[in-house]
């Protein structure tokens, strides 16, 4: 089983759950056989706690480090931040330096607030929202983090949530008195967004959602939202933990043309040190001093430091063209493999956030036979794959050879019906589930 996989057991044994995120479980990729821990990385390259080198294909640090594993720069501006000194009495600088550059990439946008994770910039962005707009009810689309506002959606209907990522969430330990305050809707479905209108117009102050992810916006859609939004005085917030710097040096509603009232950003904005910001409207921001949102870790120097040194190397080197450019070349060759070797595979996503599953025999079960296989190969590899700067056109050639040869192999399983009997452990997760 590996270093790995044995200190995963004993972590099961310290830490609910055994880790710190959903999409780091080693069941989420190859139960009892991934590696599980790291010991270095660099470029795409990780290192397991055995030595033994992958090349990186699949979420690459779940979208984080998007210019790639230890960046030089990044690191250079992180390691002269933590001589200065990472936290004193006075503020650091680098935080008003970094609000002008977010502010000059974002033209509509007037202020800027910041925090360190991706679900904490989300809940610091409805507060201020709902602060702003004086009400409660939030109609919402997309995967926005663990806090409860969001999580409440499933104290009326325990499916809820299941269209937007995460199948299976339970709300305990969310205040039943949240029940009835979120109400979601598909994207690009405007009809579901114009019946909750309809319904809690009135009291509906906040619209959140994601401007693309797992696709882009029908023709017309964006700027609906964005007229509803204004029609009924609601704070329309994207969520750009995802999205942010993948398709241009920014937020993605930036390539389609369509202002929120708030944008917010983490992960890829300091290639994985933490770092989270929300930008927005000064009527809406100002909103933010009139409710106690403040933390002495949001005040630290390492991240802005990161996030500056990323965002200047990310617009330096045009990297969203690169991202694009790998992703198409990854999506391309996945659809060429699965026609070559007779497998029905549907891929989706923008360039960038890419993924593929099975539309044939069983998804979960051949799912982790690639991953097994590819494994063997030298890869990290999943359904999905995050495209960062370091991944280079041997990579991808590299992969998609290997991606064929796995390919060939699911195909006769499937044909042989004996994927399930292929595996050396069990079927991975597809899903929240708890841990025994």
């Amino acid at each position: 089983m590996g270093t790995g996989q044995d200190l995963y057991v004993k972590a099961r044994k310290l830490i609910p759950g055994g880790n710190q995120l959903l999409s780091k479980r080693p069941e989420m990729f190859l139960p009892e056989h991934w590696p599980a821990y790291y010991s270095k990385s660099k470029g795409v390259e990780v290192w397991d706690m055995d030595g033994n080198k992958f090349i990186d294909a699949t979420y690459c640090g779940v979208g984080a480090p998007i210019l790639g594993f230890a960046d030089p720069d990044v690191e250079r501006a992180v390691i002269e931040a933590v001589k200065a000194g990472t936290t004193t009495t006075l503020n650091c600088p680098e935080e008003v330096e970094l609000a002008d550059l977010l502010l000059e990439l974002h033209p509509w946008a007037e202020m800027v607030r910041y925090s360190r994770t991706g679900g904490e910039i989300m809940a610091i962005a409805v507060r201020i929202a709902r602060a702003a707009t004086g009400k409660d009810k939030i109609a919402f689309c997309g995967y926005h983090g663990w806090h409860d506002w969001y999580i409440s959606a499933n104290l009326a209907e325990d499916d809820a949530l299941d269209g937007h990522l995460l199948p299976g969430l339970d709300p305990a330990g969310v205040p039943r008195g949240l029940a009835g305050t979120m109400f979601p809707f598909h994207y690009n479905q405007i009809n579901e967004l114009r019946a909750i209108v309809d319904e809690h117009g009135p009291d509906l102050g906040v619209i959140v959602m994601e401007p693309a992810r797992g696709a882009g916006p029908d023709e017309g859609f964006l700027e609906e939202v964005r007229a509803i939004a204004t029609r009924i005085g609601a704070v329309l917030i994207f969520d750009e933990v995802t999205s942010g710097w993948r398709m241009n040096t920014g937020g993605i509603h930036l390539t389609y043309g369509v202002n929120p009232d708030m944008a917010a950003f983490a992960k890829a904005m300091a290639n994985g040190f933490p770092m989270a910001a929300v930008i927005g409207t000064r009527s809406v921001m100002e909103a933010a001093q009139g409710s106690f949102i403040s933390s002495s870790g949001w005040t630290e120097k390492i991240g802005p430091a990161a996030a500056l040194a990323t965002i200047n190397k990310h617009r330096r080197l045009s990297v969203p063209q690169h991202l694009i450019e790998i992703g198409a070349m990854v999506q391309k060759g996945w659809r060429e493999a699965a026609n070559a070797y007779g497998l029905n595979v549907q891929v989706s996503g923008i360039p960038p956030l890419s993924t593929f599953t099975f539309q044939h025999g069983n998804p979960a079960a051949m799912a982790t036979v690639f991953t097994q296989e590819m494994l063997a190969k030298g890869f990290l590899a999943s359904t999905g794959f995050y495209a960062i700067n370091a991944h280079q056109t041997h990579h991808i050639e590299a992969y998609i050879k290997a991606v064929g040869e796995v390919f060939i192999l699911l195909k006769k399983l499937v044909e042989n019906e004996e994927v399930e009997q292929h595996l050396n452990g069990p079927v991975r997760h597809t899903g929240f589930y708890r841990l025994a």
